[in-house]
């Protein structure tokens, strides 16, 4: 598996249920990130960004049918067997969680849980090797001190000591692209700018791509690189991140904007966005922010309107705001 086209995810949806019942959680994502990229999904609690990077991983198994394809480097991933993509994640895929405690055993130390990941994945074929290259790793994260913490267990660690172990733990086996789901999400500002400056650097040292899942618009604007903003299980809004957040071309985008604290607005007056996200299997047809929308007009509730090239790597869902010709079926995020 070569890293020389990245990920490329093209048209995924991701159904639970049956027949009957089903609930559309993804549907129709299509986004690209190349060898040393950052890619951000930035949404709601339920908009689908999760799921999307766990449908890249194939975490879901047959509780959830996949549609769509996706591929890293050459290889298919969709087209995979469970085992052969067992092999892919960790090996060429690291996962960091949002949560590092319940990713970790609490009842191993840290560098038994690296020794491990590491012969697995067949990096290390001798445990004194094995034991060696996990506390480079360790160093690698920014872990002041390495002998300690690959003694210890998790619960005799804080909570950013926890966070970068498993980072440790997702880049052991050096993937070509490393999904980080909600990262910083219980980490406190400090230890939170610390982590994304680690990604970064790690970046810098592997060419790794990275996708990275937040609702946190501070962070994705920290980051960089591009972005796509998702509402309802679809991509609404793509582009570089720092134009996106300076010139949002969605509706959507601009009340998430409006809506973040700034001085001179008193506490109350906060812009807010009205109604609420649709549950999870509620979208009808039409436009799913619409009954939100400020700039919503009849077709809006008739038709899905589907991401329009607006130029310059930039891509929007509201021809109401982008008015346009002829509107493209699709675009490469």
């Amino acid at each position: 598996m070569t890293a020389t086209t990245g990920l490329q995810v093209t048209d995924l949806h991701t159904t639970f249920g049956s027949k009957s019942r089903a609930v559309h959680a993804v549907r129709g994502v299509t986004l690209h990130v190349g060898a040393g990229e950052t890619f951000v999904l930035l949404g709601e609690s339920g908009s689908g960004k999760s799921v999307t990077a766990r449908s890249i991983l194939r975490l879901y198994g047959d509780t959830a049918h996949l549609g769509g394809r996706v591929t890293l480097g050459d290889t298919e991933l969709t087209a995979l067997s469970p085992k052969a993509m067992r092999s892919v994640r960790g090996r060429c895929i690291g996962l960091v969680p949002q949560d590092p405690t319940a990713a970790l055993d609490p009842l191993r130390t840290i560098g038994s849980q690296l020794v491990e990941v590491l012969q697995v994945h067949g990096m290390q074929r001798s445990k004194l090797d094995a034991r060696g290259r996990a506390r480079e790793l360790l160093e690698l994260v920014g872990i002041p001190d390495p002998p300690r913490v690959f003694a210890a267990r998790p619960h005799e660690l804080s909570g950013g000591m926890r966070q970068r172990a498993v980072i440790a733990l997702a880049v052991a086996c050096e993937p070509e692209l490393l999904i980080a789901d909600e990262p910083t999400t219980a980490l406190d500002v400090t230890v939170q700018a610390l982590v994304l400056e680690l990604f970064l650097d790690l970046q810098r040292r592997t060419g790794m791509a990275l996708l990275l899942v937040t609702h946190d618009v501070g962070v994705a604007e920290e980051l960089g690189g591009r972005i796509g903003v998702m509402y309802a299980g679809r991509l609404v809004e793509t582009g570089a991140t720092r134009e996106v957040l300076a010139e949002p071309r969605h509706p959507y985008t601009r009340g998430l904007l409006d809506s973040l604290p700034r001085p001179g607005i008193p506490r109350g007056e906060l812009p807010v966005i009205g109604g609420r996200p649709p549950m999870t299997g509620e979208v009808e047809a039409g436009c799913a922010f619409a009954p939100r929308c400020p700039r919503a007009v009849s077709s809006c509730r008739e038709t899905a309107p589907e991401l329009a090239d607006l130029g310059a790597g930039r891509a929007a869902a509201c021809p109401v705001v982008n008015p346009v010709p002829a509107l493209t079926s699709a675009v490469s995020a």
